[in-house]
């Protein structure tokens, strides 16, 4: 079977909503926290597919998580070599910094449901899915468009909301995995100042959670099917970093 690995940067992060497309794609799923000791060693370019789920850490906290240095230096070979790779949230952050781009706060906390605005770009990519459907957002930090990947949505508060390399490169910013996931109530009870910030209340929030969650997995689940069919493989180039790993 082909392998995927999910990277947990907080226990309450998971894959959620998107397990089951990637499962029914053939994918053997595992899973690894950073705090695991044997993250410091993994070979980031090994599984066939790598997830990398989100975190309410700043990628520029290198200071206070030292392991964000070291999964950048890894990541970056990973996304050099084109190997099927998605981030969500705080794992978007993560591939736009190993690709050169800047990681910052933003002016505003985006917490809540609402609809992708799609480009051209984004109507014609896996993101199509998800077009008019409001979906959950829940960050702070934004970041600069690296250079050589296409901008795929936006939101009325941040220009840049998914971007892709290729068929095989996929950064996302929302969170169109949960919606079903009872660790929603975990989100709440961690970050209440966050819906606060973003000018939100928690009952309101719970009960955008509760009528458009369905239909935000779904389309989430539709647009992660699409994506994973469309991977492109080279296997020379492939053969040339397990060499170098062996």
């Amino acid at each position: 079977m082909k392998s995927a690995l999910i990277i947990r940067h907080v226990p309450y992060e998971g894959v959620a909503g998107y397990r089951q497309p990637i499962e029914e794609a053939g994918y053997l799923i595992d899973r690894i926290d950073v705090s695991d000791p044997a993250f410091s060693s993994l070979e980031l370019r090994e599984p066939d597919l790598l997830i990398m789920m989100g975190g309410p850490m700043g990628v520029y906290e290198q200071d206070q998580y030292p392991w964000i240095a070291c999964q950048l230096r890894r990541l970056r070979h990973r996304l050099e070599a084109g190997r099927p790779t998605l981030g969500v949230c705080f794992g978007a952050q993560m591939m736009a910094a190993a690709l050169g781009a800047e990681v910052y706060a933003g002016p505003h906390k985006e917490v809540g449901f609402h609809p992708i605005r799609l480009n051209a770009a984004g109507i014609s990519s896996p993101l199509r899915h998800l077009e008019d459907v409001p979906v959950l957002h829940w960050h702070g930090d934004t970041f600069t468009m690296p250079d050589n990947v296409e901008p795929l949505g936006s939101s009325h508060l941040y220009e840049y909301q998914a971007f892709r390399r290729g068929p095989n490169i996929l950064a996302l910013q929302f969170h169109a995995e949960m919606g079903e996931d009872e660790r929603f109530d975990a989100w709440i009870e961690e970050w209440p100042e966050s819906v606060i910030e973003a000018g939100g209340d928690e009952a309101s929030l719970r009960a955008a959670h509760d009528l458009h969650g369905p239909t935000a997995v779904a389309a989430g689940r539709k647009m992660i099917a699409e994506w994973v069919s469309q991977f492109a493989f080279n296997p020379s180039a492939d053969s040339q970093w397990l060499a170098r790993c062996e």
